[in-house]
């Protein structure tokens, strides 16, 4: 029999990736919404559980993709009497370390290992299948995780101990998040100013203040006022709280950080529940009286 791969969380990036893995392994998917896994499983091959310990009692290594690190530990609390010796779960889920460390510590507890892999690129990469992997966790565990991450990823790095991941992603993310709030109101100065939005960006791009934001966030997005939905504000703003509890673990120190993570909050809540995390730039526009355009 062909070793199964479990699949947790068919969300926006979630369905793409288990697309990658499907057609690499056998798979096994669960959605909260059955109805998903099911429609999954019909279009790629794969299998749909009934439920979690089903999952788990069919498959050796399982993959999470969910909105934070308790869901995931609810998966595992849900699968309790499934999980044994030799296991492995890799967590795309973008977490929080305390609490990668403490379901890494549950699943230890079974004989099973943890490996935190979260991913950047978003839905463009999960489709394309480029993402970056951050895995966190023992060398023996991470060697064997590579093998099951690769079908979505390009780049594959092992960044730490079990933790490592998530927080790396999380500082990954607040840089983001700083990049969109700085390159939007210093945009809106400059179209205040009389320079249009693509002339300011093109010059930017090709000097030192260039970002992925002012490559492809600003242009795609803002000037087109196009404003797709492919990455919550909602869950932007989940990150930088694990970033600022990332810094506050380590001891550091921060002006900036706490600064943009008041900025999301407050903007959220002037934003719809499904705002994307670069509308938070018509916040900016909206107090500035213009349009970066």
């Amino acid at each position: 029999m062909p070793e199964r791969v479990g699949f947790v969380g068919l969300g926006a990036i979630g369905t793409p990736m288990a697309r990658h893995v499907a057609r690499a392994f056998a798979t096994v998917v669960w959605n909260r919404t059955a109805v998903r896994a099911k429609q999954f499983a019909e279009a790629h091959g794969a299998q749909a559980a009934t439920d979690l310990e089903d999952l788990v009692a069919d498959c050796t290594v399982v993959i999470t993709c969910l909105p934070t690190s308790r869901e995931v530990a609810e998966v595992i609390a849900a699968a309790s009497g499934a999980w044994r010796r030799g296991q492995l779960l890799i967590d795309a889920t973008s977490g929080d370390p305390a609490g990668s460390r403490r379901n890494a510590a549950t699943l230890a507890g079974y004989g099973a290992d943890f490996v935190d892999a979260p991913v950047s690129g978003g839905t463009s990469g999960a489709e394309r299948g480029t993402l970056t992997v951050m895995l966190g966790g023992s060398d023996e565990a991470v060697e064997r995780a590579r093998r099951y991450v690769q079908p979505y990823a390009r780049t594959v790095e092992h960044v730490g101990p079990v933790g490592a991941g998530h927080a790396l992603k999380a500082v990954n993310n607040a840089l983001l998040a700083l990049n969109i709030v700085a390159a939007g109101e210093g945009l809106a100065a400059l179209v205040k100013l009389g320079v249009p939005a693509q002339r300011a960006v093109d010059v930017i791009n090709a000097s030192s203040g260039r970002s992925n934001v002012t490559e492809h966030l600003i242009p795609e997005r803002v000037i087109t006022r196009a404003w797709p939905r492919t990455f919550s504000a909602a869950l932007l703003d989940k990150d930088l709280g694990v970033a600022l509890a990332v810094l506050e673990d380590a001891g550091v120190t921060s002006e900036l950080y706490p600064a943009v993570k008041r900025f999301y909050a407050e903007a959220r809540k002037a934003l719809d529940a499904g705002a994307d995390h670069v509308e938070v730039v018509q916040r900016i526009e909206a107090a500035a009286g213009v349009e970066i355009r």
